[in-house]
């Protein structure tokens, strides 16, 4: 249930938010490719300096402007996601409806793909009056001992 429509999808490869870009009538100039590699390799949530820093370590020399500027438009047209968090944005290859696990001891983000019992979002829409159309789920915790 976790969907309104969705965009890029867990599996979804590179090649299809390129054809994403193009739908969404972006150009695929070659600072837009290079973002998007970084955030389809890494599979992590990354910031825009972790991306601009990247790069530059991979000999890709790009502007952390351009960094930014290339992250928001592709955020905007549904290509990636973008999580507010206390350290600021992070940036990840997904933009579909996906709940997220954040690791208390490490930060790290986890993408997880959730459903909850019909008789959970029946007893919420119950509760509220309202009907779900959609949820993400944002936990926390430690690994376990």
């Amino acid at each position: 249930m976790q969907g309104r429509s969705p965009a890029i999808g867990a599996t979804t490869g590179l090649d299809e938010a390129y054809r994403l870009c193009r739908q969404q009538g972006l150009r695929l100039s070659r600072q837009r490719r290079l973002v998007l590699e970084i955030l389809w390799r890494s599979g992590e949530h990354l910031s825009a300096r972790d991306i601009f820093d990247r790069l530059n370590a991979d000999g890709r020399r790009i502007g952390h402007t351009s960094v930014y500027q290339n992250l928001e438009s592709l955020h905007s047209n549904g290509v990636i996601e973008c999580l507010e968090k206390a350290q600021g944005r992070l940036y990840g290859h997904r933009a579909d409806p996906h709940s997220h696990l954040t690791c208390l001891e490490s930060g790290r983000i986890s993408d997880l793909d959730i459903e909850l019992p019909a008789d959970l979002v029946e007893a919420i829409e119950q509760r509220t009056g309202f009907s779900i159309e959609s949820y993400s789920l944002n936990l926390q915790g430690r690994p376990l001992p």
